[in-house]
């Protein structure tokens, strides 16, 4: 089997929604003949991002708590996200049901996440293949990453005082790669301490 995974949707779609858009029908159209499983997230549910075609098309669908009734109508068609208690609560709708199940999935915390990714980084560092004609430089170079993102990931940190990944990830509505790349860059500019273990990364500087 090809697993497909799609952390932020809304992401793809801001830059070209009806190329995306299509990419993604062509693709569930076929995957089912080749074994292609297709799993798209995102933390914005609405009509321009999760769009009709696209829900035509992914008959299997979950929703976890959202902020009121239409994200969960969005999502599932009908009303009840909103009342999800988080933390893993969630509702699946199945094309062979006939309404949404309610169930309990793993509840990961930051802190493990970034406990495994930590460990995985020990085994080795990625291996990238060179597609002809690019010049592909390190995702953690200081020349890739977004000068007015950064500001506002650290203005973020700034006001909340918060340095993980994830929250950065959910307040600049972003990728949780992308969120990292942040993270370490600002830990290369001397701005924050190195992460160790479970405990937050250190502030160093306040300007």
């Amino acid at each position: 089997y090809v697993v497909v995974l799609i952390d932020e949707l809304s992401d793809l779609m801001m830059v070209s929604a009806k190329d995306v858009e299509d990419s993604i029908i062509r693709l569930t159209q076929k995957a089912r003949a080749v074994g292609i499983h297709l799993i798209m997230a995102t933390q914005r549910p609405s009509v321009d991002v999760i769009t009709a075609l696209i829900k035509a098309n992914c008959p299997a669908r979950i929703a976890f708590q959202v902020a009121q009734k239409t994200d969960s109508r969005v999502i599932l068609d009908s009303n009840g996200a909103e009342s999800l208690l988080g933390r893993g609560d969630m509702l699946y709708k199945s094309p062979s049901a006939a309404g949404p199940v309610r169930i309990q999935s793993p509840m990961v915390s930051e802190e493990e996440i970034e406990d495994i990714v930590r460990e995985a980084r020990k085994f080795g560092s990625p291996q990238f293949v060179e597609l002809p004609g690019e010049d592909m430089e390190s995702e953690g170079s200081m020349e890739d990453v977004d000068s007015e993102l950064l500001s506002e990931a650290w203005k973020v940190i700034l006001e909340s005082g918060k340095t993980s990944t994830s929250y950065v990830q959910r307040r600049l509505r972003i990728g949780y790669n992308r969120a990292a790349n942040l993270i370490e860059n600002l830990e290369q500019m001397g701005y924050l301490g190195p992460a160790i273990g479970n405990r937050p990364r250190e502030i160093l500087k306040r300007d």
